[in-house]
């Protein structure tokens, strides 16, 4: 029992040293004098992190890597001899290894790149949640090189809000004439992305440039019905971000054209567009830099007092969830508690105040972005996802169809099973 305290001071050691990689990294993005060290480092990767010569890559081993390392240990050495505690000595030892990897590979003498870096393989995983993999680190250098900072731990990135990058983006919004869409649009255009504005919405006298004016920040509307969702597959190729937000609320209707309404809107018309995006995504790039965000409410948990919204969006959380086992990017969930909108008029938030919450929890990378003044929702949610996707991952046979898979991904998966 007496080894328990420095076992955790050990673990805390290795997190500390992290952090303390991951501030000088941030530093050498911000100061000019670390900035010209640091820039050794992007410079000497192409885009499948092959290097670009390898006197250009030694260079940034001793450039950059090497005055990180050191970093590490003085601000690790510091804080052990200050504290006396002798399990933080172990972030010492823990970044003295990198010091003493990169004087190797500045010497030639060790040819082996780090995980994070690894030449010459395609994309192969969508960016890790809780550990830095080489498809997270990609877009550090080649989506937006201030972002993406950390590491090991994506920690830094979540309280930097620094784990998704916006700036620059194509994002897609569908039910853009809505009062949800009209606010994720006009807090996309303030955060940097290019929003495009799908509506189903019909205004053939207005012309596009007056449609365009009405949705406030959209740099383009494009309208789409219900039911024609592979039709926009062409445009969805130039789209990063896809946001399903469309959706209808039949009240207390039940009758046979509201139920297939419900279902067709709510559920299976995102599911179609959801595939037909993931059909664009490839593992050259795609698996690094497009993402589905899906509005499905909190009615995948609690009442909403209509129960075909209900049951269609619940429905569509769970095909997220079956589509998440395998899905080629991130694809993430908006769960929004009752807001003031034409489907509901009694809602108790504002869409601004959401919009804005949406984005600032997606730039910190949460998965399922929960918005509500409802305690339980934040309460059962992340139990029933948790349930669900290890249920899913037991019992769901097989994989999705191959032909949703790019050439390399094919040749791969008949190498593994062969």
């Amino acid at each position: 029992m007496t080894y328990a305290p420095q076992l955790l001071w050990v673990l805390a050691a290795v997190f500390l040293a992290e952090m303390t990689r991951d501030f000088y990294h941030f530093l050498s993005h911000q100061w000019t004098p670390l900035q010209r060290l640091h820039n050794w480092h992007h410079r000497a990767y192409r885009k499948d992190f092959s290097p670009v010569s390898t006197e250009v890559y030694r260079q940034a081993q001793l450039y950059n890597d090497a005055p990180e390392a050191i970093f590490m240990m003085a601000v690790m050495a510091l804080a052990a001899g200050t504290t006396q505690i002798l399990g933080l000595w172990v972030g010492v030892i823990y970044s003295a290894g990198f010091l003493g990897s990169a004087l190797l590979r500045s010497r030639g003498l060790l040819a082996s790149s780090d995980i994070t870096h690894e030449p010459g393989v395609p994309l192969s995983g969508i960016p890790s949640y809780w550990l830095v993999n080489r498809t997270y680190h990609w877009r550090h250098h080649f989506d937006d090189t201030n972002a993406y900072y950390a590491g090991l731990f994506p920690m830094s990135d979540k309280l930097l809000g620094t784990a998704l990058s916006l700036k620059g983006k194509t994002v897609a919004v569908t039910g853009a004439s809505g009062t949800m869409g009209r606010a994720l649009i006009k807090a996309l255009a303030k955060a940097g992305a290019k929003p495009v504005a799908l509506t189903t919405s019909s205004r053939k006298s207005a012309g596009r440039e007056a449609a365009s004016r009405e949705i406030a920040g959209a740099v383009k509307t494009m309208t789409w019905q219900v039911g024609q969702e592979q039709s926009l597959q062409a445009a969805l190729r130039k789209v990063d971000i896809l946001i399903i937000n469309h959706g209808v609320n039949v009240m207390g209707a039940r009758s046979p054209q509201a139920i297939e309404q419900s279902l067709e809107v709510n559920a299976l018309s995102g599911w179609r567009l959801m595939e037909a995006f993931l059909e664009t995504v490839d593992d050259r790039t795609g698996r690094a830099t497009k993402e589905v965000w899906v509005n499905t409410s909190e009615a995948e948990v609690s009442p909403a007092f209509s129960p075909l919204y209900e049951v269609s969006k619940r429905l569509m959380g769970d095909l997220i969830n079956v589509r998440r086992t395998d899905a080629p990017c991130i694809v993430r969930k908006i769960v929004l508690g009752p807001f003031k909108s034409e489907l509901n008029p009694y809602g108790v938030m504002g869409a601004d105040f959401i919009a804005r919450c949406v984005l600032f929890l997606a730039r910190r990378d949460i998965r399922n972005i929960i918005v509500t003044i409802n305690p339980l929702t934040c309460l059962m949610f992340p139990i029933k996802e948790v349930v669900q996707a290890v249920y899913f991952r037991l019992f769901l046979k097989g994989r999705f169809p191959k032909e949703h898979l790019s050439k390399e991904q094919d040749v791969q998966r008949k190498r593994k099973h062969s």
